[in-house]
């Protein structure tokens, strides 16, 4: 009895088995995933600090930047968004030439939003400004009322508003997102100094330079006819007429 009670487990376990190793060969086989795309490589962080800082000079737009917390605005959009941000930055020298209308009597809110008005939310190659050029007057981060309008000629790219006329002269620095251009000339809103523009100075007249006494345009009638040789002349002739002169004395003499 117990023989065959061994028997028929043997049974039953190879019967379970033969069902298990069937079950396993005959299940299609699991598909195949495609590879996960690596992830894209995050955005270049830019310290505009650290930049403006060893490039230039440009001290006293940074310094200005930091003072207003500017910087802050302009960092955050480069770093932290999808547009970038581009930034016209006047060298030291251009804040020292700009003696009218002056920088001293603006108000806080005023040059914050003269500093806003030397960006444009948006990442801007120098190959861009030809497309930009042809859309109008562009808003800047000051807002509508703060806009630039750029030419680009043969790829010299100019900037203008209703106070000031200039180009970029420089890329300091231009990797997506981040774009860094030197001007020469502090950019000035209409919306801050008016429409009142004062008129351009008259350029001064070209000095004239006086003709040397020995160059042959200083040479007069009256220098010819003092000079050696026109007395020679004179001399000559004076002393060929003498003889004829005489003759013609003595023959009215005779008819007296």
């Amino acid at each position: 009895m117990a023989k065959m009670q061994f028997t028929i487990f043997i049974a039953v376990a190879f019967l379970v088995f033969s069902a298990s190793t069937n079950a396993k060969t005959a299940s299609p086989p699991a598909p195949m995933l495609p590879p996960t795309p690596a992830p894209a490589p995050a955005p270049h962080h830019v310290n505009l600090t650290e930049l403006l800082s060893v490039a230039g000079p440009f001290h006293t737009f940074l310094d200005y930047l930091l003072s207003s917390g500017v910087i802050e605005t302009f960092q955050n959009q480069a770093n932290n968004t999808e547009e970038g941000v581009t930034i016209f930055v006047p060298k030291d020298d251009a804040f020292k030439a700009q003696k009218n209308p002056p920088l001293s009597n603006l108000t806080k809110d005023q040059l914050k939003q003269l500093l806003l008005s030397h960006a444009l939310p948006h990442y801007y190659s120098l190959s861009e400004f030809k497309n930009l050029s042809q859309s109008g007057p562009v808003s800047t981060f000051a807002g509508g009322q703060y806009p630039l309008k750029f030419t680009d000629v043969s790829g010299t790219v100019r900037i203008e508003t209703l106070w000031t006329r200039t180009k970029v002269s420089s890329s300091v620095f231009s990797t997506d997102p981040v774009a860094v251009y030197q001007v020469n000339r502090v950019l000035l809103p209409e919306a801050i100094f008016g429409t009142d523009v004062p008129p351009m100075p008259a350029p001064a007249p070209a000095p004239v330079v006086s003709a040397p006494s020995d160059s042959p345009t200083a040479d007069s009638d009256d220098a010819k006819a003092s000079s050696p040789k026109s007395s020679h002349k004179n001399s000559a002739q004076t002393l060929a007429f003498g003889p004829v002169a005489m003759v013609v004395s003595g023959l009215v003499a005779l008819f007296l």
